[in-house]
């Protein structure tokens, strides 16, 4: 029971009124509800103050009193102008409408005892509620908007929900905050996306494929900072959604009782706001580049909306495309006439793109081991040629890189990898198995599980993580050393008698993402099963330590090039012979903290032989004749490549032809 209760009979000067007297205020007087009622109103949120909760807690005398009682107080009957009248109705009773949209003010409690604090509480709520609906109409998706400038302007979807939140009544407008607050939460998220994928893979999120490379995030996060560390970022990723899911329905539904409370006031508004956008977006005004007149979040939508309609007619359109390939019916016997006998390898540079060979803090470093391992391999005997290749991916998705070199066709999202990987089309490494002279395998330490793709490539055997013998240590996310890599190669495949030449694809997976710690080079007769690597991978460095610094993280990548690139040089040094041909490249740019904004997706690439009728095959491609591409150096797609080589070396696309019983492809 209040404090303020009593059964005492009120003072004379706090006597009701006489019945005759009273105005009527029921539900629908026309003189509306008591003065104090109506200035409680007027805070965002209903405070009562000790006078108003005095006068509300304090019972109307008593008009049912017995008869024995009347007797004994024959007074009241001579004065009926004294008789009590039922108190007053409070203010939330004022209206069906908005009978539900304030609770009665509090006669007890924190508020009734601190009201400067409750009021001020209620006012700090109600602004963070508009400022949290405020950003998330106007967040944009890029991080370089990401300026002060897109915040201080008119949202034009702010503007029209007010309005239209003023028309409905009071349930269909609950329902309505409710929803739209969803709805901001959702587009918040996926703008929060769009600026991780533009960070990381330097394009936004597909709303219709992407969801699964999430997956693949929490992997890499597991390699590169343990289990633990991963566990608490998905917790936080969680409740990261639930807030943006939770607090802006929260914050509209907040805002939209306000608004009804003040209807008058905030129709006013709205209309000055609506007629500041319009006035704004005819002249064109903007702040430091960013228009006043914002309509971001309809814009972002309907980006959405067409980007899915987009990528749907893509897939249907990709299909088609892949299924078309001149070369599908050339028989194995009119295929790569050119390299017959010869060992070659394809072999990709995780990151290894342009930036690494021409930033001004990593290039000296790259550049002198090209240029070393020019001459290194020039004493060997070996000459090389080397160009740019324009990547379908940047920052990562390395596969999609793979299948747009090897299969010829642009590959720049996982919709178009599974429709590619699913059909026959002919790949670089696969029409090496159709002219059944060479024994196809592939080298994949970045394979963890099984690889169904696998028989798309073409390849006869294909040696994942689990297969190559590996008892060291990872180096976070490389789960072993590049040189361990080729020296299971050689131990398995190349160094083994053989009745065919190979064919083999190696990938390197030691520059990978996030560059700490590295291994070192050491002698090939000391890498043995790996646990060598051990106190190597001890002594390296973390990678929470790297990624503190910009220039760190550039330099350590730098180095991690340098240790792939010695690696693959000392392998055909040593294990070359005048049958080897070396292919190898990046498959796409570093992420943008190390290659920066707005960087190419130029990718080096080199072919490196001992025979030198192999390069005289693509002296018209002009390419620089070094390890290192120049400046100048031809820059192609690099879904180019394939049809380029094939015809370099002798391939011709042909009619459907019944090769020989000892040709016959797949």
């Amino acid at each position: 029971m209040s404090h303020f209760t009593r059964s005492d009979q009120l003072p004379q000067e706090k006597k009701a009124p006489p019945t005759g007297d009273l105005p009527h205020d029921g539900p629908h007087s026309p003189n509306g509800p008591p003065e104090h009622a109506r200035d409680a109103r007027d805070a965002p949120d209903a405070v009562a103050t000790p006078d108003a909760a005095a006068r509300a807690a304090v019972p109307a005398p008593d008009t049912t009193a017995t008869a024995s009682e009347q007797k004994s107080a024959p007074e009241q009957k001579s004065a009926p102008e004294e008789k009590s009248t039922p108190a007053r109705p409070t203010d939330h009773a004022t209206t069906p409408d908005k009978a539900t949209d304030h609770a009665p003010l509090p006669t007890h409690g924190w508020r009734a005892r601190h009201p400067a604090v409750a009021r001020a509480a209620a006012w700090t709520t109600t602004v963070l509620a508009a400022a949290l609906v405020l950003v998330t109409l106007l967040l944009p998706n890029d991080p370089n908007r990401l300026t002060l400038a897109e915040f201080v302007r008119i949202p034009v979807e702010g503007i029209a929900g007010a309005a239209l939140l003023l028309l409905l009544p009071q349930r269909a407008r609950r329902w309505a905050a409710v929803l739209a607050g969803v709805v901001l939460g959702l587009l918040t998220l996926l703008d929060l996306l769009d600026i991780g994928f533009v960070e990381v893979l330097g394009r936004g999120f597909n709303v219709v494929f992407d969801w699964a490379l999430l997956g693949d995030g929490a992997s890499f996060l597991q390699d590169s900072i343990g289990r633990t560390g991963t566990i608490g970022v998905e917790i936080a990723a969680v409740l990261l959604v639930l807030a943006l899911l939770v607090l802006p329905a929260l914050a509209v539904v907040r805002l939209s009782n306000l608004m009804a409370r003040h209807a008058t006031r905030t129709a006013g508004t709205t209309l000055v706001l609506g007629t500041a956008w319009a006035l704004s977006a005819a002249l064109g005004l903007q702040i430091a580049g960013a228009p006043v007149a914002s309509r971001s979040t309809s814009d972002l939508v309907q980006a959405r909306m067409d980007g899915v309609s987009a990528t749907l007619k893509d897939e249907r359109a990709f299909a088609k495309e892949a299924a078309s390939d001149p070369y599908h019916h050339t028989p194995g016997s009119n295929l790569l006439t050119g390299l017959r006998g010869k060992d070659v390898i394809f072999t990709f540079i995780e990151s290894y793109g342009r930036s690494a060979v021409q930033d001004r803090l990593m290039a000296p470093g790259v550049d002198a081991t090209l240029a070393k391992g020019t001459e290194r391999l020039r004493a060997a005997g070996y000459s090389a040629r080397s160009g740019w290749l324009t990547s379908a991916t940047y920052g990562g998705g390395s596969w999609l890189g793979h299948s747009t070199f090897l299969s010829g066709l642009w590959i720049d999202n996982q919709q178009r990898y599974r429709t590619v990987t699913a059909g026959d089309h002919l790949t670089l490494t696969s029409a090496f198995k159709r002219t059944g002279a060479w024994r196809t395998v592939g080298i994949m330490p970045g394979v963890t599980k099984s690889w169904p793709e696998g028989k798309f490539y073409g390849l006869d055997h294909i040696y994942d993580s689990r297969e190559l013998g590996y008892k060291g240590p990872k180096f976070s996310w490389s789960t072993m050393p590049d040189q361990y890599s080729l020296a299971a190669f050689e131990r398995l495949e190349h160094g083994k008698p053989h009745d065919k030449p190979l064919m083999s694809e190696i990938i390197l997976t030691s520059s990978h993402n996030p560059w700490a710690p590295l291994p070192k080079t050491i002698g090939w007769d000391k890498v043995g099963d790996g646990s060598v690597y051990n106190g190597i991978e001890k002594a390296g460095k973390r990678p929470v330590d790297v990624w503190q610094q910009t220039d760190k993280v550039r330099t350590e990548y730098g180095k991690s090039i340098q240790y792939s690139l010695n690696s693959l040089i000392s392998y055909v040094e040593k294990y070359g012979n005048k049958n080897t041909v070396l292919v190898f490249l990046g498959d796409h740019q570093p992420v943008a903290k190390v290659s920066g904004d707005h960087a190419s997706r130029d990718v080096p690439v080199a072919i490196v032989a001992h025979d030198p009728d192999v390069l005289k095959r693509i002296s018209d491609w002009h390419w620089t004749p070094s390890l290192n591409p120049g400046h100048k150096a031809p820059v192609w797609r690099m879904d180019t490549f394939r049809d380029r080589f094939l015809k370099a070396y002798g391939s011709h696309p042909g009619p459907a032809t019944t090769p020989p019983a000892s040709h016959t492809g797949r």
